[in-house]
């Protein structure tokens, strides 16, 4: 008979196996959100040359005296190519992002001067030398590391890598995941129901939850309570991904298929039963590099399992820190469970207290829906007071 754990044995029990990260080498712009693999440096100076940082007009600081009106002899916009080298006694029209020619260090913001007959005269008593010029290699210098590996990358990071001129990057690749629904009892969403049947909405619920995580390489199985057709779809799966996530069928039941299957394929089993509510009968196996999660069938279920155990270990394939951001706040109603359990039960989080919410049956989704957190009461304390800190952990969101 399986030993029942704790959620800390099960959670270390997770985080203790070694996972192999793949790198990936993608285009830049296609890395938002995935972990940098390599440090990166920059290949060239950033500015590649001193660089005007306004509309105006250059010229050499050293040979300009207020009042003295400048000859304008040259118009520099920007991408102009090629060294141009202006008299220091001249002065160029100069365009914001162009390169500053030979010969001048600073540059007057147009409005601040008066041009006639092709003469300025500078009106700035202010103008400093090097004014309005942004220094080559102000932003990095050529060989400086840009950015360390571990960084994730955001759209400033993206820009700024595609603005030194880099257009690939390594990133820890995401997993490639399966799900397989088991239940003959499920019924796809849109057909009538037949008496003893449900609709079936882990399999949407999980790819949505994948997708949101950056995870697209999924493949979803159905499967019949059936031994030989959970063996089959499994074996299929454990071909395909580095993960694999069954629904259904885990618990020790005449029709809970789910072990057995994992143990005719040589999955390793290092946990099955949790003392937690919900998804106490939760398994956890290993194939070689691949693992191997067994949650419960009820969908609220499914989801809290998902987020508490199988969501940091996608994520540490990827790189990632491997937790769900966790809080301690006041509870704002006061709560009492009736078993030495630890519970994760549905929240709403207002940022002041959380509130735990109706409808905690692990079938029910509504309130799933409505939360924002999931509060974890341990299982050695069953009455929560009002205002007494709790944990919570919060659930991921989307857009």
């Amino acid at each position: 008979m399986d030993r029942l754990i704790s959620v800390e044995e099960a959670k270390n029990i997770i985080n203790e196996q070694q996972i192999k990260k793949k790198i990936l080498r993608v285009p830049v712009q296609d890395a938002l959100g995935k972990v940098l693999a390599t440090d990166l440096y920059a290949p060239i100076d950033i500015p590649a040359f001193h660089q005007s940082s306004m509309d105006g007009y250059a010229f050499s600081f050293k040979y300009w005296k207020q009042e003295q009106s400048l000859s304008v002899t040259h118009e520099i916009p920007a991408g102009s190519k090629g060294p141009l080298r202006v008299p220091e006694t001249n002065a160029a029209r100069i365009f914001t992002g162009a390169a500053l020619p030979l010969g001048v260090d600073t540059v007057v913001k147009q409005e601040l001067i008066e041009l006639k007959d092709n003469q300025i005269v500078i009106k700035d008593p202010s103008i400093s030398l090097g004014d309005n010029v942004r220094l080559k290699g102000s932003e990095i210098k050529e060989g400086e590391q840009a950015v360390a590996a571990g960084t994730v990358l955001g759209p400033a990071t993206i820009g700024f890598l595609c603005g030194i001129g880099l257009s690939e990057v390594d990133i820890f690749a995401s997993p490639s995941v399966a799900v397989i629904v088991t239940g003959d009892e499920l019924k796809q969403p849109g057909t009538p129901l037949a008496h003893g049947e449900v609709y079936e909405a882990s399999s949407a619920m999980l790819s949505a939850a994948l997708l949101q995580m950056g995870i697209n390489r999924v493949k979803t199985y159905y499967v019949k309570d059936n031994l030989d057709d959970t063996i089959i779809q499994l074996q299929n799966a454990l071909a395909f991904a580095d993960v694999i996530i069954l629904t259904g069928g885990v618990s020790v039941g005449d029709y809970d298929f789910v072990v057995r299957a994992a143990e005719a394929c040589e999955v390793e089993k290092l946990f099955h039963k949790i003392k937690q509510r919900p998804g106490k009968p939760l398994f956890f196996g290993r194939k070689s590099e691949q693992m191997v999660f067994g949650l419960p069938g009820n969908p609220s279920s499914v989801l809290t399992c998902f987020y508490e155990y199988v969501w940091p270990a996608l994520r540490s394939f990827g790189g990632h820190e491997k937790q769900l951001k966790t809080l301690k706040v006041p509870l704002r109603i006061s709560y009492t469970k009736n078993n030495q359990l630890t519970h994760f039960l549905k929240g709403y989080y207002d940022n002041d207290k959380v509130t735990i919410l109706h409808a905690q049956e692990s079938y029910r989704l509504r309130s799933f829906a409505m939360a924002n957190c999931l509060v974890v009461l341990n299982e050695e304390m069953k009455t929560y007071l009002e205002d007494e800190l709790v944990e919570i952990h919060l659930i991921p969101t989307y857009g």
